[in-house]
């Protein structure tokens, strides 16, 4: 177990605001080496960039790029330049993620279903298989992989399918290559795959929690998420209802379970009234 990223070099995607922007700021308070940010959105990139520059005061470097990961071809020109610039990563955390809540037959599949799987499914996959390589080789060193997925990946919700589809695309990758790393005795790669619900992120304004399950900050999910990092917890659901819905899931009768979620937790009511960040 690795107490603390002190001396690591740590990647955040998405890095410029929210909590990717926590991360890094928990990043710099534990003195990594390095915390570089991956982000679309130069203005926010800039303002985070100076925060932390501030914060850290040249204990950490700190190594912003603006990356669009929705363009896959541009991740593995970003990944070049900072293995040439700064090093490869100890620690990768997919953070990035985009919410597109409709039905299906809504969605537009170039605005909707398309930037929805390569930013929230494949993006993850690009940037990590760039960089795992060297963590592999790395024997003996501590190095973390953590991609943030969502419950609705677990767990079905009418609005949510296009999403829902691509959560579930990085879990089952994520866990996975985790269960690959670990049988080819690369056991200093550990992947950790966070599953939570609602976020008070701004990303899902409106959605009311259902039973037993309230929505979480940002600021719980993060530390959360990184005593599960340090520690290379395999999954972290969030909140505990999260598994317990899972395993409701996996034991009853479909259309028992059809009618526990709608009617009684009101898991396929939560995001009727979700208007997102505008």
């Amino acid at each position: 177990m690795t107490r603390t990223v002190s001396g690591a070099l740590v990647l955040i995607t998405g890095a410029a605001m929210g909590m990717g922007r926590l991360y890094a700021e928990r990043a710099v308070a534990e003195g990594a080496k390095a915390v570089i940010l991956w982000d679309r959105d130069p203005a926010a990139l800039f303002v985070t960039t100076a925060i932390l520059n501030e914060r850290a005061n040249g204990r950490s470097q700190i190594a912003p790029y603006v990356v669009d990961i929705a363009d896959l071809g541009a991740i593995a020109q970003a990944a070049q330049r900072v293995r040439m610039e700064v090093g490869n990563p100890d620690i990768v955390i997919n953070n990035a993620g985009i919410v597109r809540g409709s039905y299906f037959w809504e969605h537009d599949n170039g605005d909707d279903t398309r930037p929805t799987m390569q930013i929230n499914a494949l993006a993850p996959m690009y940037i990590t298989r760039e960089f795992l390589p060297a963590m592999i080789a790395g024997s003996g060193r501590e190095s973390r992989i953590v991609s943030i997925a969502s419950a609705a990946g677990m767990l079905s919700s009418p609005g949510m399918s296009v999403y829902a589809a691509s959560k579930a695309a990085l879990i089952g990758w994520s866990d996975s290559l985790r269960l690959e790393l670990a049988r080819q005795g690369h056991g200093h790669v550990r992947v950790t795959t966070v599953c939570p619900s609602y976020i008070t992120t701004g990303i899902f304004a409106g959605a009311r929690g259902s039973l037993l399950t309230p929505q979480m900050t940002p600021e719980q999910v993060v530390d959360r998420v990184w005593r599960a990092m340090l520690a290379g917890r395999p999954m972290l659901l969030m909140p505990w209802t999260v598994g317990l819905s899972k395993a409701l899931r996996g034991l009853l009768p479909l259309p028992v379970w059809d009618l526990l979620a709608g009617r009684v937790f009101g898991v396929y009511r939560s995001r009727d009234s979700v208007v997102g960040r505008r």
